[in-house]
């Protein structure tokens, strides 16, 4: 692996991880605020298997789907716009959320419209954090 690829994968971690912590959190903020949603943002409760806080569980995940969106906004031509990060963030993490997570972890797969629609908020607002930080990132390191 070159420093190049070595770069990405770290700028794309951090700025996935701020997306979860800043916009992806932020929303859930609001949307809790508003009674949209019944769980609350930046949860400290243990997430099993291991018991870390849900906030850095989320962090992490996050992170890992920033090499991705990172990965695919470096190399396809086109990508590095901010509308297709949104998309990316609302449809993938959220697919991969519904219909894998909530079986592994023993839960039932709902498709009702307006968890869909929070799913794609949530989740749209971390690509677009990701899709921002990204960015300044790669600034601060060049």
């Amino acid at each position: 692996m070159n420093g190049k690829t070595l770069r990405l994968i770290l700028l794309g971690f951090v700025a996935g991880a701020v997306g979860v912590l800043i916009f992806h959190q932020g929303v859930l903020l609001i949307m809790h605020a508003f009674g949209l949603v019944q769980f609350p943002p930046y949860s400290f409760e243990p997430v099993p298997p291991l018991g870390v806080p849900r906030v850095l569980s989320l962090a992490f995940w996050g992170g890992l789907w920033g090499i991705v969106l990172v990965y695919v906004m470096a190399h396809v031509r086109g990508a590095d716009r901010l509308w297709i990060a949104l998309v990316f963030g609302g449809v993938l993490p959220s697919l991969i959320g519904i219909f894998v997570v909530t079986p592994i972890k023993g839960g039932a797969i709902t498709l009702g419209a307006a968890m869909l629609l929070r799913a794609f908020v949530i989740n749209g607002a971390w690509g677009l954090g990701t899709a921002l930080t990204y960015p300044a990132g790669r600034r601060v390191g060049a």
